[in-house]
This record gives structure tokens, C-alpha cells and sequence, in this order.
């Protein structure tokens, strides 16, 4: 196993973090790994450039440095963040593809890193929690999963392997305990109901838009931290960008609207890695032939910030107060 630079574009890394090799790992506290791969689209393909999309999205300088007003930190200077490529993921061979993101992920995870994986469709969340499973152990990893779908299917389209089936297969797989599976932002028109009844038997939790609208996102993720943290040794983060309002993210393969705002998404994602132990990240459903101005490139780029700002905060150690005033004690 090996660096791999992108499948598609430009060799470039994450806004200018230098780059790694998976086959020798340097000390690092994250490594961030592409997957290319919309060989599990059910609708619009697109997103093998995903990876690409997000890595370059910024209007700053590719110079590896991004200090955050919100948290007072630059965690691509305060983390140790390398950039490890994109795995080789060809759509035609959907097992082999999983296989070689699987290995990647849990060699990141092996070596002490955090690895951030940047998809890619959703299959890839079968690989990605997997691989940090496997280093974890099996039934140690709780997961917080934004979407608009469950992606609980069983077989689709004569299929295993695919977008709306990766968190159905981690329950099963025996990686993910389902009672440790929380799900925000769910809404439409799927799954039918022999699949929620299926949900439902494994202890899953879903808090579908309704109910965050009455209840409060703040409140619904508070709820869900603590069955995250309970019996599990840290909790994996799967973004998919469709959980926000096709209006504010129409660059996906599967848009429903109804959805999260951005701002909602980047607060959240904050909380997540701030107050959670995160083990893993994977941001997904980025599909660019289908975006309007980078509109969704750039925030899936600021998810992957806000997510690292976060973590490199909760490393700091002191309390940090979102109602202090951006200037006070300068």
C-alpha cells in the first residue's frame, strides 16, 4: 500500500498539507484519505470527484494553514494533518474497491491517527467505519450519521454493495452495534416500512427533520451524544452533504428537500468533534457535475475544517464558550 495522488485532477492535498505515504505512515494525528468511488449511485453519479472537489474549495491559498475565528485555533498547524491521497477505487468492482478503502482506513487507524475520508458516495462508510473497527474493536464504535436517508437498505438493484446499504451492512457485519447508531436529519419518502421495522429491532435511533423541528437540533444532539459515548471506545462521524437543503447543497446524487441549513450542519459538526471522542470522519455525497458555483464543494471543504478546528480545540484542553465575543482579551 502506498501514497496515491488524486484518481482525477491535479495532484494536489487538503489546502496545501503535505502529503503521506499510507505504506509509511509519519507521526500524525490526522491523515486524510480520498475515496473516489460512486460505483454505488442509485440516481446521479458524480461523486469519484468528489475528493478533489473538497480537497480544493477555498478562495485562501493552498498553503496549508486555517485559522479558525470560532475556536481560536489553525488546526492544520496545530494537528499534525497529512494528506495521503486517493485509494484506487474502481467503479466497475464495487468488493475490490471497499476491500483496498477498508485496508487504508485501518492502517491510518492502526498507526494512532484519526483518518478523514472524502468520498465518494456512501458506500464508502462500510469501509471506513470497518477499518477503524478493526483496530478498535468490533462493537466498540458508536456511530453520529447525518443524512436525509438511512441508507439501511438490504438489496438494491440486485446488490449488496451500495449508497442506500452501507449502515445496514456495518449493523450485520457485526462492526457497529445498531443500539449505538444515531441517525439526524432523516426525511422524505425511504425507506419503506419492513426496513424501519428492521431499524427498529436493532435499537437504532432516527431523528427524522419533524422532530428536530419540534424538538430543537441542539436538543435531539445532546440526546444522541450520550448513547454515543455509552460502552463504545469513540464514535465515528459520516457526513453525508444531502442531510442540508438541496438549496444550500444541490451538488449531491440524491437531493431531498426539507433539509438542514449549512449553518446548522457546521455547528453541529463542530459539537460533534468537540464534545465526542471522534475516531473516524468520512464527508460524502459530493457529486460535482451536478453543483452550482462549488456551492456544495465548499461546504463539504468547511465540514472537513470545522471538524478538524474542533478536534484540535478538544486537544487544547480549555473551555471554550460560543458566546464569547471574537475580540474579548485580545
Amino acid at each position: 500500500m502506498t501514497r496515491y495522488g488524486p484518481m482525477f485532477g491535479p495532484d494536489i492535498t487538503f489546502l496545501g498539507v503535505p502529503a503521506c505515504d499510507l505504506a509509511a505512515l509519519p507521526e500524525a494525528d490526522i491523515v486524510i484519505v480520498g475515496a473516489p468511488f460512486d460505483g454505488g449511485t442509485s440516481h446521479r453519479p458524480g461523486t469519484r470527484f468528489g475528493p478533489q472537489a473538497i480537497r480544493q474549495a477555498c478562495y485562501l491559498p493552498q498553503d496549508g494553514s486555517r485559522p479558525s475565528l470560532a475556536l481560536g485555533v489553525d488546526a492544520l498547524r496545530d494537528l499534525r494533518v497529512f494528506d495521503a491521497g486517493d485509494v484506487e477505487m474502481y467503479a466497475g468492482d464495487a468488493a475490490a474497491a471497499i476491500r483496498r478503502l477498508e485496508d487504508a482506513v485501518f492502517a491510518v487507524a492502526d498507526s494512532g491517527a484519526i483518518p478523514i475520508v472524502l468520498g465518494g458516495d456512501h458506500t464508502i462508510a462500510w469501509p471506513d467505519a470497518t477499518g477503524v473497527a478493526r483496530k478498535l474493536g468490533y462493537g466498540r464504535v458508536s456511530m453520529v450519521h447525518f443524512d436525509a436517508h438511512a441508507d439501511t437498505g438490504d438489496v438494491e438493484f440486485g446488490s449488496l454493495i451500495g449508497h442506500g446499504q452501507p449502515m445496514r451492512r456495518l449493523i450485520e457485519s457485526g462492526a457497529l452495534r445498531g443500539d449505538r447508531f444515531l441517525q439526524i436529519g432523516l426525511r422524505g419518502y425511504w425507506p419503506g416500512p419492513e426496513t424501519l421495522d428492521w431499524m427498529a429491532a436493532q435499537g437504532m435511533r432516527s431523528y427524522e427533520m419533524t422532530e428536530i423541528v419540534a424538538r430543537g437540533l441542539d436538543e435531539c444532539l445532546t440526546e444522541a451524544f450520550a448513547t454515543a459515548t455509552d460502552e463504545c471506545e469513540g464514535v465515528f462521524l459520516s457526513v453525508d452533504v444531502d442531510v442540508v437543503d438541496p438549496g444550500m447543497a444541490p451538488g449531491t446524487g440524491t437531493p431531498e428537500p426539507g433539509g438542514l441549513t449549512a449553518r446548522q450542519l457546521l455547528d453541529a459538526v463542530r459539537r460533534c468533534c468537540y464534545e465526542l471522542p471522534i475516531v473516524g470522519v468520512d464527508v460524502v455525497e459530493v457529486s460535482p457535475p451536478y453543483d452550482h458555483a462549488e456551492i456544495t464543494a465548499y461546504l463539504a471543504n468547511r465540514v472537513v475544517l470545522e471538524a478538524l478546528s474542533a478536534i484540535a480545540r478538544r486537544r487544547r484542553g480549555d473551555p471554550w464558550d460560543p458566546r464569547r465575543p471574537l475580540l474579548q482579551g485580545r
